[in-house]
């Protein structure tokens, strides 16, 4: 059960939790690939096939193993790697990842992320905690947080422990004064309890619970943490 009154400070996960992730990353490749097309046909080809963009990624993973955690990373050195492999220009990669990036942080948010977003932030400092590469700025959200700490940042990603008390050590709070909540039941929850953080399962599928540990609690959307919260905090639920 929640200890509502232990939290002083909320991490939130951010793609699936605040947004679908997946339409937009197919939006991102979309752009990329008609960015790539009127400059490097043959990349373009390249990274729109599914297969072919798999393979590139697996070949960038096998290249540089201790930067599994950092996407930008990733996804910068694919551009180059399909640019190589056909002989085009690869001075194209960084304004291609830019085109691609870019897209990626146009997101559209779940309907009640942010009233819940504004209504908690209005009570907690709120920290990004996540294993992608959205760009709060960007995305036009970081106003409502005290700051992030990504797996680029940490070097290590959920969940592993270390990302988790990278984030209470910069709320400057012990883990069990901070509440982590996020979609993903083993790199969310599993890794917060671990790392010692009450976590909330944000389960929007209705899907079922598959793990011993249990999560402290579990919403189906964010205006319902905040109406769990506003119960003993005085928070007006949204």
């Amino acid at each position: 059960m929640l200890d509502i009154f232990a939290v002083r400070a909320i991490c939130l996960d951010l793609d699936d939790t605040l947004w679908p992730v997946w339409p937009t990353i197919a939006r991102a490749e979309l752009a990329l690939q008609g960015w790539l097309k009127l400059r490097a046909p043959g990349a373009a080809a390249l990274v729109a096939d599914s297969q072919a963009r798999a393979a590139l990624r697996q070949q960038v993973m096998d290249t540089h193993p201790a930067l599994h955690h950092d996407l930008s990373h990733q996804r910068q050195a694919l551009i180059r790697l399909a640019l190589h492999q056909c002989g085009e220009d690869t001075a194209h990669a960084p304004e291609a990842f830019e085109v691609f990036f870019a897209e990626r942080n146009r997101v559209d948010f779940y309907d009640d992320a942010l009233p819940a977003l504004a209504q908690l932030a209005a009570r907690f400092p709120l920290l990004a905690v996540s294993n992608g590469n959205a760009d709060l700025a960007r995305v036009g959200v970081d106003h409502l947080f005290a700051g992030s700490v990504s797996a680029r940042d940490a070097g290590v990603a959920k969940p592993d422990g270390r990302i988790f008390a990278a984030a209470a050590s910069r709320l400057d709070l012990a883990p069990e004064q901070v509440l982590h909540v996020g979609d993903d039941p083993a790199l969310d929850v599993l890794g917060a309890l671990a790392a010692g953080m009450q976590a909330v399962w944000v389960n929007r599928d209705g899907k079922p619970w598959a793990h011993e540990a249990k999560p402290h609690a579990t919403v189906s959307h964010l205006g319902e943490l905040c109406a769990m919260l506003a119960g003993a905090q005085g928070l007006k639920a949204p």
